[in-house]
């Protein structure tokens, strides 16, 4: 197995770099260890605007990605390690989980934290998670990746995942809240997470003499750096590809409280439509059919700002 070094803090550069490694057509094994500034990861198959606190993330600027895996939304900021192996898949049942996570809580025990597994993919310590995992299999191949939670900030954890007030009907896959917790706080000796991650790959890996480190070519690095940009930096990826949703938006104006409903697939405005009790200063229907075939933007009163004209009544 061959340990790659990535010290980029950078989610979308990191994203692809997985990527790339489980596409490449070659034998090995490879094993990433990595952290990412502040940053939501939604499922593959999940609506990236029902798992975020817009608003929240917005003004954190927050960084919004989508992962090739399934599973629920995650956040990641510079006290989280990731971790990712991938393998090539002899096994051909159904996701084996255990596999990968009984690793981790072995090496925490030798840390002096008692952790276990928990359902199908997580690692928790006194029943609070701080560990999700997720996987995806193709042609031959298998990646299991997972989040650590080691020093995170629970209040903006909290906060940039919030679900907001808006009304939303969606066919994407939902995350499970958890109750989740910090590895530091269990750990006897106060350790920086660079010297966790050095005692992780230790203690993971103690009796694997086969472990070896490995090295990108310039080559290797320019194609993960076009699969960052052609891919992981787009809208479309991160939020084009979202499940159809329908979202319901009310706002006040002077003249009333108006409401917009709004059906949305594969990120594009299908439909929308205007409701309340206002009083409109002309034809909303001509903003309803600009706003058609356009992108839906979090901030959606920012997008519809025609709409002032509308319901603003001036004395």
């Amino acid at each position: 197995m061959l340990y790659i070094k990535n010290e980029s803090n950078n989610p979308y550069y990191n994203l692809a770099m997985e990527e790339y490694l489980f596409n490449l057509g070659d034998k090995e094994d490879y094993l990433l260890l990595w952290i990412n500034e502040p940053t939501i990861v939604v499922g593959k198959h999940q609506n990236t605007i029902e798992e975020i606190n817009a608003d929240y993330v917005r003004e954190k600027h927050i960084n919004v990605v989508r992962r090739i895996t399934g599973g629920g939304a995650v956040y990641h900021d510079l006290g989280n390690l990731n971790y990712s192996l991938i393998i090539k898949n002899d096994y051909k049942g159904d996701y084996d989980f255990g596999k990968f996570t009984m690793p981790i809580v072995k090496a925490l025990d030798k840390l002096g934290v008692k952790a276990e597994q928990s359902g199908r993919n997580d690692i928790t310590i006194d029943g609070k998670k701080f560990s999700g995992n997720a996987q995806f299999i193709s042609k031959g191949k298998l990646l299991h990746h997972g989040t650590l939670l080691f020093d995170s900030h629970m209040e903006k954890l909290v906060k940039a995942l919030k679900v907001s007030e808006d009304k939303i009907a969606s066919k994407g896959i939902k995350s499970v809240r958890s109750r989740v917790t910090n590895i530091k706080d269990y750990l006897k000796d106060d350790i920086s997470i660079m010297k966790f991650k050095e005692l992780l790959l230790q203690y993971m890996f103690d009796e694997d003499m086969d472990l070896r480190i490995g090295q990108l070519s310039e080559l290797d690095l320019a194609a993960i750096e076009s699969l960052k940009i052609d891919k992981y930096l787009t809208w479309d990826w991160n939020y084009g590809q979202s499940p159809e949703f329908n979202i319901r938006k009310s706002k006040k104006f002077e003249s009333g409280k108006v409401e917009a409903l709004i059906n949305v697939k594969s990120g594009i405005i299908e439909n929308v439509k205007f409701y309340g009790d206002f009083f409109a200063k002309g034809d909303i229907t001509d903003v309803e059919g600009k706003l058609k075939g356009q992108r839906y933007e979090d901030d959606f009163w920012v997008q519809a700002k025609e709409l002032e004209s509308y319901f603003k009544i001036k004395g």
